[in-house]
């Protein structure tokens, strides 16, 4: 429905249970809601579009599939930027460790291949540890490990 100001308004009378006005003037408080008119259209609003859809389960299921969708999206949003920003931090930690390190294109190449491993068989949940451990093996253990 247009809520457009200038538009003229009918008016029509209707009679409610007490109740139901109390119910009524409740949710007009809780909603910000100035005025019994502006409760009353909201409602026959909502109303007149659920007796226009098929099936009040198809009316209620777009709603709540826009209301998904908009919560994934912001979702989705704030994840995108967080993984931005922590890549950009692993980016400045890494050309900071590779000023300080002297190694050579096959042990890089190695390093990568056991680490690609380590993601996969621990499904990413790597410990520093376990890091440290492995590192800490002589050369020729860690030929045996893989």
């Amino acid at each position: 429905m247009n809520d457009n100001s200038n538009e003229l308004k009918k008016r029509v009378v209707a009679w409610l249970h007490p109740e139901m006005i109390e119910n009524m003037e409740t949710l007009m408080q809780a909603n910000n809601m100035k005025n019994h008119t502006e409760f009353v259209t909201q409602a026959v609003d909502f109303y007149i579009g659920f007796l226009n859809s098929q099936s009040s389960t198809t009316y209620l299921s777009k709603n709540l599939l826009n209301a998904i969708k908009g919560t994934l999206q912001v979702t989705e949003n704030r994840l995108a930027s967080n993984l931005f920003r922590l890549t950009v931090e692993m980016s400045m930690m890494m050309h900071l460790l590779a000023t300080t390190l002297d190694i050579t294109d096959e042990e890089l190449r190695r390093l990568r291949g056991r680490c690609v491993e380590d993601v996969k068989r621990t499904k990413g949940k790597i410990r520093l540890d376990d890091a440290i451990e492995f590192q800490s093996k002589p050369d020729d253990e860690d030929e045996d490990d893989r």
